[in-house]
């Protein structure tokens, strides 16, 4: 193995369309086990079915109707 490696010309990964950022939260039981149980039925890992309602929130631009009390 060599001691130093050139990375001057290297290029991002063009397969790569989007990068993923790892975060930690805490959800409820209930919303952990709905997802659970559509990863079930679906073939969807549930961090995945998540990420992609998620996405989709985001994507149409919708806002959460809910207030603090």
């Amino acid at each position: 193995m060599r001691q130093e490696y050139d990375f001057s010309k290297a290029i991002k990964n063009p397969y790569l369309k989007k990068q993923k950022q790892q975060v930690t939260i805490n959800l409820d039981v209930e919303a952990v086990e709905y997802f659970k149980a559509e990863a079930q039925s679906s073939g969807i890992p549930y961090q995945t079915l998540i990420n992609l309602y998620l996405r989709d929130c985001a994507d149409n631009g919708r806002h959460l109707q809910a207030s603090w009390v």
